[in-house]
């Protein structure tokens, strides 16, 4: 169970305690009303009302109050790459939706981290803070609580959660940097493809060129400034660079790599909590290193494509 802890300084004086909490944390109103209604709140280790007026010195506590999920433990590799009472930060493995679905209930990372949970002697909800595809491997955030969750989602909506992913695509960028700033939205509500669509959401994707194959493919660094669903692989497929084996919007290769070169591999941000920034790393999974390998091997070079104008 998550607690924070505040000592009564002269700068409160005549203040009560509702007033304390108020002016030093940033709980949402929804948020206390769960701490209020399961009387979380204690004085020198006693529960107290919070029109009570501390003294100096006093000690102010605040439970959040407990959950827990319900998914089913499943034995699902749960690679921690950071973890406190507060986050979780996993480095997620191809293949496995994040949260269960009507066509994937059971065998997702929620499965796992349950089981991770478990095994490990905590008590939380798991709460997803970022998403990513089944065949995206690399870095996910779990809040272990609703202000934690509350907390991050208001960086990234202030722009201060940084995500960059690694990817390999098919064709030789010419250009060294770019940036597609291009609305993406769901043509047809009935299928889970996304596309590029005058009407979409604002959508921009920052690239750098890391390395170039003379077999005709190309190693890039990807930034997202916003967080579409399949951004990446929707604007890289429409500038004529789809992702290696994307199967929605490119085309399959098994020969190279079973799944799309797709990787989360870096993640920066501000703790919810203490404020102190981290950076988080999570380096390429093999079968993209071995794509690279290969790439590398491959000796049939192709003319360097021109990006097409964005339309």
């Amino acid at each position: 169970m998550s607690k924070f802890k505040y000592t009564v300084t002269s700068s409160d004086e005549g203040c009560s305690v509702k007033e304390i909490i108020r002016n030093n944390f940033s709980f949402s109103s929804r948020m206390m009303a769960r701490i209020k209604r399961n009387d979380c709140i204690y004085l020198n280790g006693n529960p107290v009302r919070l029109f009570i007026v501390p003294n100096l010195g006093d000690i102010i506590e605040i439970s959040l109050p407990e959950e827990h999920s319900h998914f089913v433990p499943q034995n699902i590799p749960i690679i921690p790459v950071f973890e406190d009472d507060e986050l979780l930060v996993i480095n997620k493995p191809a293949g496995y939706v994040v949260h269960p679905t009507a066509g994937h209930p059971v065998n997702t990372m929620a499965n796992g981290i349950t089981k991770y949970i478990i095994d490990t002697k905590q008590s939380f909800k798991i709460r997803f803070i970022n998403r990513l595809d089944m065949d995206t491997s690399g870095l996910l955030v779990i809040a272990k609580n609703a202000h934690c969750q509350e907390e991050f989602v208001k960086q990234m909506k202030a722009g201060k959660v940084s995500k960059k992913y690694i990817a390999v695509v098919e064709g030789i960028l010419i250009n060294d940097t770019g940036i597609i700033d291009l609305p993406i939205g769901r043509p047809d509500q009935e299928r889970v493809e996304r596309g590029v669509m005058e009407k979409g959401h604002p959508s921009v994707t920052h690239y750098t060129v890391l390395q170039r194959f003379e077999s005709g493919f190309t190693l890039v660094e990807l930034r997202l400034e916003t967080g579409r669903t399949h951004q990446i692989r929707v604007h890289m497929s429409h500038i004529g660079f789809p992702i290696v084996s994307d199967h929605l919007y490119g085309k399959v290769n098994a020969r190279l790599i079973e799944r799309q070169a797709l990787h989360a591999h870096f993640i920066s941000f501000y703790h919810p909590i203490t404020n102190e920034f981290i950076e988080l790393t999570a380096e390429i999974p093999e079968d993209i290193d071995a794509l690279i390998s290969k790439l590398k091997d491959i000796s049939s070079p192709k003319t360097p494509q021109h990006m097409p104008h964005p339309k």
